[in-house]
């Protein structure tokens, strides 16, 4: 049977093809740091490329490999690398892929330290950036530059839920010979496929969806084609932000309920932005399901399925995002996203804290926004829990 060819769910299962020589029905923990050959010839031969066993774990290990081959099929790309965290899967990208004196045009409400990195650090070796709003394919073209190398996009963005137009990117960039990399983390490989939409590279944080259950760092990189991927490994490899085998071991028994998890959840998100919508304290919501949602008709063709992050904002700004998010027992007031539990945060004093003001208010980062992750909870809990928060403000 061709796994590739299958569903998504029994690629789920399925997908790693692992096969073990003592009949194990999941894949082991190879918790070694190093290999031995079968001999000195065996060993050459893998050092020069010429045999596909494992040397060390940063170079290699069957359990990660398990994993990323697994993601790999599930994003229909080349091949997976797993690493540290989601933040080394953004690093590597950026050092593998950019050089002194090229540019980045991004969209201005990615992740916090994925524009922080890039403003504070890769700045200091000649790498420029550009921050906009990329739901306007004008406004993209319009940063573009002689020495633009990268565009990197995130969708729906974090935190403003803004989506973007991933074929209309992908033309743009391919017209110009410029590599499009998109954080996928939101929607995870079951709702969006950037590969298939004309991506270059794909990458999450397999913290949140993949995952699922809020006790792993990690993060991946999918490559569309053989030659960016041999770059991107290569670059993990000498960069040491390989993936540990225990960490895979946990994703890879966090991803097999990866379609459960997310279908629950997103029935739970649809139920729960109706409510915050007609909320009377609740200034607006932006929620991929609501048809009140700006890119609303971009999201039914490019995605699966609406998701279960929401944005909202409260008509008494600040202070009632402040009293909601201290009075609220169920939701945990944490950052992160896309675990079994529900979460409840403020990206501007949180996850967007390093970003300035003048940005933050460009990007649509508000005092008012409060990003809510839904749970796989009971939904009439996770309503009253808001309610009875709201009603405290």
């Amino acid at each position: 049977m061709d796994i590739e060819k299958s569903g998504f769910n029994t690629k789920l299962i399925h997908g790693g093809d692992y096969k073990d020589p003592f009949g194990s029905a999941t894949v082991p923990i190879y918790q070694t740091s190093t290999f031995a050959f079968e001999n000195a010839e065996h060993g050459a031969k893998c050092f020069a490329g010429e045999s596909d066993g494992y040397i060390y774990t940063r170079i290699g290990n069957p359990t990660i490999s398990a994993l990323e081959k697994q993601i790999a099929i599930l994003e229909n790309g080349y091949g997976g690398i797993a690493v540290s965290s989601g933040m080394a899967a953004v690093t590597t990208v950026y050092l593998a892929l950019l050089n002194s004196g090229d540019h980045v045009v991004s969209t201005d409400a990615i992740y916090g330290p994925a524009r922080g990195i890039m403003e504070k650090q890769f700045c200091r070796f000649g790498v420029q950036s550009t921050y906009i709003n990329t739901t306007n394919i004008a406004t993209i073209e319009n940063a573009l530059r002689p020495n633009t190398k990268m565009l990197y996009i995130e969708t729906p963005a974090n935190p403003t839920m803004e989506i973007t137009d991933l074929v209309a990117c992908a033309e743009l960039a391919h017209k110009r010979g410029i590599v499009l990399v998109v954080d996928n983390t939101f929607c995870s490989p079951y709702l969006q496929n950037p590969l298939d939409l004309g991506a270059d590279v794909v990458f999450h944080s397999m913290t949140k969806f993949i995952n699922g259950h809020a006790d792993v760092v990690a993060g991946i990189i999918v490559a569309k084609e053989k030659t960016l991927y041999d770059k991107l490994r290569s670059m993990m490899i000498y960069s040491g932000c390989n993936m540990d085998p225990h960490q895979a071991y946990l994703v890879l028994r966090g991803l097999k309920t990866l379609s459960l998890r997310i279908e629950r959840a997103q029935e739970n998100a649809k139920q729960i932005a109706v409510f915050l919508e007609n909320h009377p304290k609740v200034a607006w919501v932006k929620y991929p399901g609501l048809k009140s949602h700006p890119q609303y008709e971009l999201g039914k063709r490019q995605m699966r399925g609406s998701g279960s992050m929401i944005s909202f904002g409260l008509k008494s700004g600040f202070k009632g995002a402040e009293i909601l998010m201290n009075n609220v027992h169920l939701a945990l007031l944490a950052v992160s996203l896309g675990g079994v539990e529900t979460l409840i945060q403020h990206p501007a004093s949180m996850t967007h804290a390093k970003v300035s003001a003048a940005d933050k208010l460009k990007a649509g980062i508000t005092d008012d926004l409060v990003r809510f992750s839904v749970g796989i909870e009971d939904v009439a809990d996770i309503i009253d829990d808001l309610k009875q928060g709201l009603d405290k403000v």
